[in-house]
């Protein structure tokens, strides 16, 4: 990572602590290991590898050296367990909640199982964390929580009903946060997330995003779906905004941020046709790769047709400043392996 904040690196350089990443090994969780540990900082890993993977750690592990890699110990684990909680949030001074199972398709699947994890082991890590007395808490929440609201861009005081099962999970887990901090002045931060995108993000299967689905797809020379008429639009932002942004919310003076909710994206609409000619155009340019056509399909269940953030409190009390645009992120990551 190369857009790392001045100030959060001014600050993590002064003093090392201990921080648990939760969903470790998923896209994300590996990302702000790779940068803590490049940062002098001692991090544990709690991940039950339902949905990260072994070698996203093993990558990590090659970019940051064999010194900083002994700073890292893994606890592999899952967050219904509450005993597991507890043993990963010992002498943790914070805690980077980024573990769930994602998906909006696989939730109207199978409801349970997203509850199970996204909700009760939701609650288990915040206990856990709240008993050890972590002073830190930092949670990953999903813009999926504004739901049928129509305004744009989204808003963080202004959401609508859930769409689907993984919706109502995270709007649960904010629920949680805010009555943890309100009933027992726990400190919670919590970050929803606008369609993040970057190397290391699983490129298989039914429930993989779009952008590494498409590029897979478009490497291969297989058939590009676009669910809907191609004017489906997101806020894509690339993982090193968001791996910033919660090294700022870490960082921040606690009475400013401490209960809040903050919009993390990068603040402009791609839809999904433009995103289809962007990724063409750049892979295009590549040996070996030719520009395809997209294939329509029927607009899926649960999702939203159109969305995108206003980021402005990010900015003010995060001090947040996306440094990554979507069009430099996904040359970045059309560029690797390719």
């Amino acid at each position: 990572m190369n857009h790392l904040n001045q100030v959060v690196e001014n600050i993590l350089s002064s003093k090392s602590e201990t921080w648990l990443i939760t969903g470790v090994a998923g896209f994300i969780g590996s990302h702000l290991l790779q940068v803590l540990l490049q940062q002098g900082q001692t991090v544990v890993g709690l991940d039950n590898f339902s949905t990260g993977y072994r070698n996203n750690l093993d990558s990590v592990k090659n970019l940051v050296g064999s010194n900083n890699w002994k700073r890292f110990s893994l606890i592999e684990g899952d967050l219904r367990d509450l005993k597991t909680c507890q043993k990963a949030c010992e002498k943790v001074v914070v805690v980077l909640h980024q573990a769930a199972l994602g998906s909006v398709p696989r939730s109207i699947k199978d409801p349970l199982a997203t509850h199970q994890s996204n909700v009760d082991g939701f609650l288990n890590i915040l206990i856990a964390a709240r008993d050890a007395g972590v002073r830190s808490f930092i949670y990953a929440s999903s813009s999926s929580v504004y739901g049928d609201h129509p305004a744009l861009p989204r808003k963080e005081d202004s959401i609508g009903r859930p769409l689907s099962p993984y919706a109502l999970s995270k709007y649960v887990d904010e629920c949680y946060a805010e009555v943890f901090f309100k009933s027992y002045g726990f400190a919670t931060v919590g970050l929803r997330y606008f369609n993040v995108f970057g190397s290391r993000q699983n490129t298989k299967g039914a429930y993989a995003a779009v952008i590494p689905r498409w590029r897979s797809e478009m490497i291969n020379g297989d058939p590009v779906t676009i669910f809907g008429d191609g004017s489906t639009s997101r806020d894509f932002c690339f993982v090193d905004n968001v791996v910033e942004a919660n090294l700022l919310a870490a960082t921040a003076q606690q009475t400013q941020v401490e209960g809040e909710i903050f919009n993390i994206a990068f603040g402009e609409q791609t839809s999904l046709s433009e995103l289809f000619e962007i990724m063409s155009n750049l892979l295009s340019r590549r040996a070996g790769v030719n520009k395809i056509k997209p294939v329509y399909a029927e607009f899926r269940q649960g999702d939203v047709a159109h969305s995108v953030a206003d980021i402005s409190k990010a900015k003010e009390l995060l001090g947040y400043c996306p440094s990554v645009s979507v069009r430099a992120g996904l040359e970045m990551l059309l560029a690797e392996n390719t």
